[in-house]
């Protein structure tokens, strides 16, 4: 379905700017109503609070109250454009929440570039929010930013461009290997663009089992003892490409069993895919233009096809992770969101699917499937009671 840009501005603008604002869930019609809601009435739930303050996911929205952070330095495939001109983003993301788990959401559009600024801010806000959800800051600043507040903060913080699309590649990936009939130990995998989302969809495919996995950058393969390489590109090097290949992608594709894509438009070449292993599978995810087109990629040659585009079969797109997942962990008060948080949301997002249902055109269910927020929920609740690693607060008690 196309996109026109009048559209998409009047539905910004229109009737009233934005897409999100701020409604009260209790009445507000009376001077009793007002009395209980502030003074004096709210003093009572003050005193609570300081007395124990494990209270406050009692008696305020903190445990279904999560920050969207971003500086707009990456934002979308339209790169470093600012906080400001971000914020639809952010605005957007408030939505999905709300839309698919009934997550409230304050976005956070931060001017600054220093990373240690972000990380002060984001930790001295604390006390209001149950969950951290970092949205469109560039590598390698993200892994830096990410890692420093899972240690200082008590709550969880999630980076979903590394993370959340990390969960449904390896959903995509669980299926398709039911339909190809490989093991993960066995795949060839070709990774392009190892940014954010390139690490991260590495590491959790390892975590899987994947053992043969060659990267490239901008600068070709990414290899242990190779110039021009960040802290993160550092361990990418020294966990993937055990054989030290530093050939090009066409080359690396021969043979390759998994091509992911998460860098820019165009970048593979139709007759490249015909070389790849029997029954491939292909997910090349730039957006909105991917590194190959479906419909250009020959007959025969790729048994399944994925896009990060709703306009063609099997659409990996991140909102099948996050709202389900950070709904089960506010739900179990997490401290934070961990590995086998983000395979056991994979799993559930795969299982959604009967196995007599899938087919090559048929490997993620849809947004709009309600059992996909309801099953990563309760997976990841479970794990996270499992693990042991939740906070001593309050029961739930908004709807």
């Amino acid at each position: 379905m196309a996109v026109h840009k009048q559209d998409a501005l009047d539905y910004h603008a229109l009737p009233v700017p934005g897409k999100i604002s701020i409604s009260p869930t209790k009445p507000s019609d009376t001077q009793l109503d007002l009395s209980l809601a502030y003074s004096p009435g709210v003093a009572d739930a003050c005193l609570e609070i300081a007395r124990d303050p494990s209270l406050v996911s009692l008696y305020t929205s903190r445990a279904n109250l999560v920050a969207v952070v971003s500086n707009g330095s990456a934002v979308l495939g339209l790169g470093d454009i600012g906080p400001a001109a971000g914020k639809p983003v952010m605005e957007g993301k408030a939505v999905l929440f709300k839309r698919f788990a009934d997550i409230d959401v304050f976005d956070l559009e931060v001017d600054t570039k220093d990373p240690d600024e972000l990380i002060r801010l984001v930790e001295l806000l604390e006390p209001t929010f149950g969950g951290i959800n970092l949205e469109d800051i560039k590598a390698p600043e993200c892994f830096y930013i990410e890692e420093a507040l899972r240690k200082s903060m008590k709550i969880p913080v999630f980076h979903d461009d590394q993370h959340g699309t990390a969960v449904v590649v390896l959903a995509a990936l669980m299926n398709s290997l039911k339909i190809v009939k490989k093991n993960p130990e066995d795949l060839k995998v070709v990774v392009l663009g190892v940014g954010a989302s390139g690490v991260a969809c590495s590491k959790i495919m390892m975590n899987f089992g994947v053992k043969h996995l060659i990267g490239f950058d901008r600068s070709g393969a990414v290899y242990k003892g190779r110039d021009n390489l960040n802290f993160a590109k550092e361990w990418f090097a020294d966990n993937t490409n055990p054989e030290g290949f530093d050939g090009s992608v066409e080359e690396a594709l021969v043979g390759a069993d998994l091509f992911l894509g998460l860098s820019g438009p165009r970048l593979i070449e139709p007759e490249w895919v015909t070389q790849m292993a029997d029954d491939a599978i292909i997910f090349a995810l730039a957006n909105p233009t991917p590194e190959i087109m479906p419909d250009e990629i020959p007959a025969g040659s790729a048994r399944v096809i994925a896009t990060g585009r709703s306009d063609f079969s099997n659409q990996i797109n991140n909102v099948l992770c996050f709202p389900g997942l950070f709904r089960g962990a506010l739900d179990a008060h997490a401290r934070n969101i961990t590995e086998e948080m983000k395979i056991v949301a994979a799993r559930a997002i795969a299982d959604v699917i009967p196995n007599d249902q899938l087919s090559n055109e048929y490997i993620l269910p849809s947004v709009f499937n309600p059992e996909v927020v309801e099953r990563v929920a309760e997976a990841v609740h479970a794990e996270a009671l499992r693990s042991g690693d939740t906070r001593s607060f309050g029961p739930r008690v908004y709807v």
